[in-house]
């Protein structure tokens, strides 16, 4: 098993790794929609600019380790705004993937997010 931090990503905001490996299956810890660059910068704006930030940092994740978005298999989307959001998030989602290739996935509604985020998305990819 590999544990993966990786030094470009963006800043745990608890103890953990950026991505385990085991087996060829990676599992990615949800990200935030903070930017490396500027950790205690404020966060973007609305849904769909938190979105396009959070999946920015699973990028960089991805990529830290040799693999991309089209490896993904499954994500996990939490929203604090459920009802409020989950249209424009469904309109966004297709964007980041190629067409017909969106990766299974369960959207839930939760109460409170880390840094005061919108949205949090985890993801299980699979090294080809």
């Amino acid at each position: 098993m590999q544990h993966h931090l990786i030094s470009s990503g963006p800043r745990p905001v608890a103890p953990f790794s950026h991505a385990v490996e085991t087996d060829g299956w990676v599992f990615v810890t949800g990200q935030m929609p903070t930017d490396p660059a500027a950790p205690n910068a404020p966060l973007p704006e609305g849904i769909e600019a938190q979105t396009r930030r959070v999946v920015e940092n699973l990028k960089i994740v991805l990529g830290g380790i040799g693999m991309g978005l089209e490896h993904v298999t499954m994500a996990r989307i939490y929203l604090t705004q459920f009802e409020r959001d989950y249209a424009a998030l469904n309109a966004l989602w297709p964007s980041f993937f190629a067409e017909g290739r969106l990766p299974a996935r369960t959207t839930v509604g939760v109460t409170a997010l880390a840094v005061g985020a919108l949205v949090e998305i985890d993801l299980v990819a699979r090294r080809p």
